[in-house]
């Protein structure tokens, strides 16, 4: 199993293809939601507001699941455990307007007055490549 970022498993990071998060509520159940990713050639990088789910228990927990599917080809996707290495304010705004661009082709539409965007960046622990 590998641990890096690269070949096939970055090109579904860098293309427009959507994330599933997954992280652990308290109890232990599963939690899953959908976001927009990017690597950096090393982390999986997210973004998201304060407030919500999954943020809280990615902080918590500290790791989380990583699946991105292709939007070419619904069988092939990367799964990817990894790890909390980042969680900032700072350059959040910045990158959400950056993701938006790569899924809408415009700024980010919907944020909210009084909303804290937070930038998150996952060190990869697994990576699988599966279906390509």
């Amino acid at each position: 199993m590998s641990t890096s970022l690269d070949g096939r498993p970055a090109e579904l990071l860098t293309g427009v293809n959507f994330a599933t998060v997954v992280t652990q509520d308290p109890d232990g159940r599963p939690h899953a939601s959908v976001a927009w990713v990017h690597t950096d050639g090393t982390s999986v990088l997210l973004n998201s507001a304060e407030g919500r789910r999954w943020p809280r228990q990615l902080r918590d927990r500290g790791e989380a699941l990583v699946v991105v599917r292709s939007e070419e080809n619904p069988y092939e996707y990367v799964e990817i455990r990894a790890r909390l290495v980042e969680d900032t304010h700072e350059g959040a705004r910045e990158q959400i307007d950056e993701l938006s661009h790569k899924y809408l082709g415009k700024d980010y539409p919907f944020l909210q007055p009084g909303e804290q965007r937070i930038r998150f960046g996952l060190a990869p622990t697994e990576v699988a490549h599966r279906g390509g």
